[in-house]
């Protein structure tokens, strides 16, 4: 068995495979292998493979369960896991089958965790390996779970209520390529080095993060210019961060 590793974000930059352990291991999808996959199809997938019980908080409740009482690993052993059969996974998770798993329990202390037989290894989910799954997925797409907790019941059956009116609201709506727009933003850009052709070779976290990269170097420059000029800001009112396009992207 490979050892555990933490999650390295040069590494997830560099869009190199993420070694759980010898049949645990997540691909980086590029944005032709997403384009080819079907770009909603492939979102929705990582979204709910993701979700904590705060962002499915309106469907837990048309399920009678109490979306404060469980954690994200519950959701994930007890519904999530066997949502998607390993070719609609295989884009993520290669050979792994994640509805092979079953829930077993430990007699020791309790704990529950996902099992299944692979070449006559056993391959094991528990809540650690989960919570470095579930890291590395979001690293790698830039997804922020919600994991906040209501501070009353009252506030907990407002959120119920918020959630069933924007599920009610979109579940109908038209679904639009949030990739087509940024790829087409990208490629007409001087601060980017792909061109239409090869950006589809980019790893997704990669490529996002360029997105991200070139609008922080814009906003950057645009500011230092207005500030030099002696006609726009005070850049001394202005933050370090914001200036700084080497800095952290939030």
């Amino acid at each position: 068995m490979i050892a555990m590793q933490k999650n390295d974000e040069l590494k997830i930059y560099r869009g190199q495979d993420y070694i759980i352990s010898d049949h645990i291991v997540i691909h980086q999808a590029t944005l032709g292998d997403i384009c080819e996959y079907g770009e909603q199809d492939y979102y929705s997938m990582v979204y709910q493979l993701t979700a904590t019980p705060q962002s499915m908080k309106y469907q837990l409740w048309k399920m009678g369960v109490d979306y404060t009482a469980i954690s994200s690993f519950e959701l994930f052993y007890s519904i999530l896991y066997k949502l998607y059969p390993q070719e609609k996974t295989s884009i993520l998770f290669g050979s792994l089958d994640l509805t092979r798993f079953q829930i077993m329990q430990h007699k020791e202390n309790g704990s529950v965790f996902l099992y299944q037989e692979m070449e006559n290894q056993p391959v094991i989910i528990d809540e650690f390996t989960y919570d470095m799954m579930m890291d590395y997925l979001c690293q790698v797409h830039m997804v922020q779970r919600d994991e906040k907790q209501p501070a009353n019941e009252s506030t907990k059956m407002i959120l119920i209520e918020d959630a069933r009116d924007d599920y009610e609201r979109n579940k109908n709506k038209e679904y639009h390529s949030q990739l087509k727009n940024m790829i087409s933003a990208m490629v007409n850009c001087e601060g980017f080095k792909y061109n239409h052709s090869e950006v589809w070779n980019m790893k997704i976290n990669a490529f996002m993060d360029s997105v991200r990269r070139v609008s922080k170097i814009k906003n950057a420059n645009l500011l230092l210019q207005s500030g030099y000029s002696g006609f726009g800001i005070n850049l001394k009112e202005i933050s370090n961060k914001q200036i700084d396009w080497l800095g952290e992207l939030e």
